[in-house]
This record gives structure tokens, C-alpha cells and sequence, in this order.
């Protein structure tokens, strides 16, 4: 009977699924844990983690979390069932200026479904971590003007690096290029090429 109430759960979650969606991994929530609600179903696909959970008398409830939103997971394993934690930013952009805004938290979950479906929300994390990453990049090497960079627009001190720029501006490239290591934006040949490009206009 249990087996075939997950069915229906998964049947009716996969009805959710728009075209080219997948799913990736999904957990329930068990039984002892949901004594007072019908139980969770949690499952992560190829483009958000979508929660369902059914409703006492017919129907279901959904929410989903989109990929880019999704700023944390944590998982805690016990001897009866998994927590699964995840922090949410409260925008829709890339930047990671965003903050924190909340999450949602799903209690009690099958041990080993609940880690498959964390790996799927790491794995995410990580990814759209590097994605801010980049935008950040970009966004801070598009307010100090851009410097070159292998033939590559990247910032201001390229124009030092032609001489066009006065000494004083040279300085000021050179601590947002500092500025910008110090943030984990750039690698340590970056800065040093930007330096060398930045003193060789001098």
C-alpha cells in the first residue's frame, strides 16, 4: 500500500515536469515523521527541486526552488532519518551581493535518497557559485573601466599599459587589480600580468 502511494506521489510529480525536464533523484519523507501531515516528497531534477506533499483530503501542494536561488545545502544524517536544509537568495540575478533569505527544511527523509538528493543540490551549488563568480567578475572589471588581458577585454590598464593614463590613475588600477585578488576574482598570474601591463605604462 505504501509502495503504491509513492507511485501515485511520483506520478503526479513527474506531471510537473515541463519539456526537457528530468529527474535526477527524489526522497520521501517517512512515515514516522509526517504523523500529523501527509508526507514530503523531495526531488531534485535537471533545472529546480520541486516539494510536493499531498493534501489530507485530495490534491497536492508544490514548491519549487530554482537552481540559480539556491545559495546552500546542508544534510544531517540520524538513525531514523535524514534533514535536508537549503538556504535560498532573496534575488533573481547572479550577483552574489545577493543575501540570504530564507530556505526550506524537509525532515526525516530515507537516509539514502536524502543523500542523493543533496549530491544533486551540491552539485548545483557549485556550479552556480562559479556562475556568480564570474558575473561578479565581470561586473567589478566593467566599473574600474577595463584592463587587457591576452588580447582579452578585461579592464583599464590596458589604456596604462598604452601610456594614455596618467600615474595617479595607474595606482588606482592597480589596487583594484590588488582588490580584486584579494576577493578570489582574478588567479595570481592575472594580477601580475595586469601589473606588468599597468607599470610597464608608467
Amino acid at each position: 500500500m505504501e509502495d503504491a502511494r509513492i507511485e501515485a506521489a511520483l506520478g503526479e510529480l513527474k506531471g510537473l515536469l515541463v519539456s526537457g525536464e528530468t529527474l535526477e533523484s527524489w526522497a520521501v519523507e517517512r512515515r514516522i515523521f509526517a504523523l500529523k501531515h501527509r508526507r514530503h516528497l523531495v526531488a531534485a531534477t535537471s533545472g529546480r527541486l520541486i516539494a510536493l506533499r499531498r493534501g489530507l483530503f485530495g490534491g497536492f501542494h508544490v514548491q519549487d526552488l530554482r537552481w540559480q536561488d539556491l545559495q546552500e545545502a546542508k544534510l544531517d544524517v540520524g538513525v531514523f532519518g535524514a534533514d535536508l536544509t537549503l538556504s535560498v537568495l532573496d534575488h533573481a540575478d547572479l550577483a552574489s551581493a545577493e543575501q540570504r533569505a530564507g530556505g526550506f527544511h524537509f525532515e526525516g527523509l530515507r537516509k539514502d535518497q536524502a543523500q542523493a538528493v543533496y549530491r544533486a543540490c551540491q552539485a548545483q551549488v557549485q556550479a552556480w557559485r562559479e556562475k556568480r563568480r564570474v558575473r561578479d567578475l565581470e561586473e567589478l572589471r566593467a566599473r574600474s573601466g577595463g584592463v587587457q588581458l591576452g588580447g582579452n577585454a578585461l579592464g583599464g590598464a590596458a589604456s596604462a599599459a598604452g601610456g594614455g593614463v596618467p600615474g595617479a590613475d595607474s595606482v588606482d588600477r592597480l589596487k583594484q587589480a590588488k582588490e580584486m585578488l584579494t576577493n578570489g576574482l582574478i588567479t595570481d598570474a592575472e594580477y601580475e600580468a595586469i601589473k606588468a601591463k599597468v607599470v610597464a605604462g608608467l
